[in-house]
């Protein structure tokens, strides 16, 4: 759709759009799946959390690394397809669990709120699901960061948007020669820790009425 009909070419250095593609889609999925299912986790584990002494707060953590697994094979096949496609590999790469931990910050940080809403709030997750959607497309994923730019009110949502940071990072790593920006990693990781540190917070504060409702 976006390559044949929208004419979507793979920037400039980037011979493939589906690894142009693919190398934004993994960050993104790491995120995006990791605070769905965070948002009713719970909910879901309501009798393990009111009925055992259990800290609650690791449910979203736990969650983070077993999509981490799934985004590990993705990463390793995105590899080794770009080193055979493009006979190329970067030195980079050992960034990448930098950015792996920038995204895992915001992302648990994120569903300690969301998680924690949805126990007074049974709407959250699909709330959540809609807000998803629209952030994906402010994102460049399917679209060079050179659409987002032609507007100002767009320029302003990809430079407020810490998934662009992640994305941009995950492409020079993958699929580039380039490095990545330090830049990039330190935003990323500065949205990911304020996130972090003030989804813990509210989880604490609201944690003190989960048995009461669940």
């Amino acid at each position: 759709m976006f390559q044949v009909f929208l004419k979507q070419p793979p920037p400039a250095g980037v011979k493939s759009y589906s690894l142009f593609l693919f190398a934004g889609m993994l960050p993104w999925m790491l995120f995006s799946e990791t605070l769905q299912r965070s948002a009713s986790s719970l909910v879901e584990q309501a009798n393990l959390i009111t009925k055992t002494v259990f800290p609650a707060e690791i449910v979203p953590v736990s969650i983070f690394c077993s999509v981490l697994v799934g985004h590990a094979l993705g990463l390793l096949l995105l590899v080794v397809v770009a080193g055979v496609w493009q006979n190329q590999i970067s030195g980079f790469l050992l960034l990448l669990p930098l950015y792996a931990f920038a995204i895992g910050l915001m992302a648990v940080g994120l569903g300690w709120i969301a998680a924690s809403l949805h126990v007074f709030l049974r709407d959250t997750s699909q709330v959540l699901s809609v807000i998803l959607t629209f952030w994906f497309w402010v994102t460049p994923i399917f679209l060079a960061e050179s659409h987002y730019q032609e507007r100002t009110w767009t320029r302003y949502l990809l430079a407020a948007n810490p998934m662009a940071y992640a994305v941009r990072g995950y492409r020079a790593m993958l699929i580039s020669t380039d490095a990545p920006r330090a830049a990039d990693l330190g935003v990323a990781l500065a949205f990911g820790a304020v996130a972090f540190v003030a989804g813990g917070l509210f989880f604490r504060h609201m944690k003190k009425g989960f048995a009461d409702v669940l």
